[in-house]
């Protein structure tokens, strides 16, 4: 078997693939959904798809650290059981209503707000029990191959949804998205609990506090977790980028919007298969220079004149983000304590996702004020001036030794 698909090699890993594949298509789907129908109520007002986007990740800034610490107390596959059904739950109503003609403003906000729950306690659950699928040798590679599955899922959910607008409406993005997850929790069920890789049980008593001690003192996974925070927060919004580009700049419709959404999960895609035979240049300088890089990229998307001179722009942007973020993930999960990880990941996942709330709504007020240009153009600022100021700041703790993860 290749090197960069050894973790295949695991019977629970190669199982659940294909199911996260199909969750991924189904959650990219749902999102372009839920994005146009907000411009449909609206009359494409991009404050107010702003607000939804952070109502959906609002949750990541109160639930992500417990969803951590949930992580290191109870067996995992069987709390992903029920965060995957309660999302499901969420996804089918909001389909239900769609397709019955009920829906309003206020449904798409509640409901966006109940699967934000379910994705925050969900999202390191999911991260920590990679290292149970695969153990620590196969680790980075599994990191760099999920990553690739969920670009996957991006390349084709934004187009299968466009289309699926295009001929019915938003409504069976929606149902669509829950069938996904019921493939998914049939999928958890058949999981081996016998061989999953567990070097430490499940402790009761573990204590988030500790966790945050830990990150304190271990200035290498602090430089990485704020880079990731400017990255995310100011960077990571091709949501809103892409629906203001595609309808406020170049007047386009749901079909190009999501034409746009699978040009950029191209690079994504590409990225992350790149990353899969880069495990050994995963580090922190890496890392900085991958959100500088980026930060320079977004600057320069601000200018594109065209619709076609954008999309061809997107795959490089997806890329130099996504080889960014892989090494990050990688890192943090690589070099943490097996019996904290899980609540580390919660901080991770807490600046990764957390900064969206502040973010999406910040952006949606500055596009209205200045337009998308102009507001693409200071994020990408930003991005590019906190990781020059980051790595200078840490430049001298990071070189000191840090002690072997466990």
């Amino acid at each position: 078997m290749s090197n960069s698909l050894r973790s295949f090699k695991h019977r629970n890993f190669r199982i659940l693939y294909p199911a996260n594949a199909l969750s991924n298509i189904g959650t990219w789907t749902q999102r372009v959904a839920q994005d146009w129908l907000v411009l449909e109520l609206t009359d494409n007002d991009p404050t107010t798809l702003g607000i939804v986007t952070a109502l959906q990740f609002l949750p990541a800034m109160l639930l992500s650290l417990y969803g951590g610490l949930l992580a290191d107390r109870f067996n995992k596959r069987k709390l992903l059981l029920l965060t995957n059904l309660g999302a499901g739950f969420a996804s089918v109503i909001l389909g239900i209503l769609v397709i019955t003609g009920s829906v309003v403003l206020w449904h798409v906000f509640a409901l966006a707000l109940l699967l934000g729950i379910f994705t925050a306690i969900d999202s390191p659950i999911r991260v920590s029990f990679t290292s149970e699928l695969v153990g620590k040798d196969d680790l980075a590679n599994a990191v760099s191959l999920n990553s690739a599955n969920f670009n996957a899922g991006r390349l084709i959910g934004p187009a299968l949804s466009g289309f699926l607008i295009y001929q019915f409406g938003t409504g069976p993005s929606f149902l669509l998205n829950t069938a996904t997850y019921v493939v998914m929790v049939v999928t958890l069920l058949v999981i081996r609990d016998k061989e999953l890789h567990i070097s430490s049980k499940p402790n009761r008593e573990s204590k988030l506090k500790e966790a945050f001690e830990y990150v304190l003192k271990r200035p290498d996974l602090l430089l990485v977790m704020l880079t990731v925070f400017f990255t995310t927060t100011f960077g990571l919004n091709f949501q809103i980028f892409i629906a203001l580009m595609s309808t406020n700049e170049f007047g386009m419709g749901s079909r190009e919007f999501g034409v746009l959404g699978s040009v950029l999960a191209v690079g994504s895609l590409t990225g992350a298969l790149i990353a899969a035979r880069l495990e050994k240049h995963r580090n922190t300088r890496n890392v900085m220079l991958g959100a500088s890089l980026f930060g320079a990229l977004l600057m320069a998307s601000a200018y594109l004149p065209t619709f076609w001179t954008y999309g061809l722009f997107l795959p490089i942007l997806g890329a130099s983000v996504l080889l960014t973020l892989i090494s990050a993930n990688t890192y943090v999960q690589s070099n943490t304590d097996n019996a904290i990880r899980g609540r580390v990941m919660g901080i991770y996942l807490l600046i990764f996702m957390g900064g969206t709330p502040i973010g999406s709504p910040l952006i949606g007020l500055a596009a209205s004020a200045f337009g998308i240009r102009a507001t693409i153009l200071i994020c990408g600022l930003i991005v590019l001036s906190a990781a020059l100021i980051l790595r200078s700041v840490f430049r001298d703790s990071v070189t000191r030794n840090i002690p072997a993860p466990r």
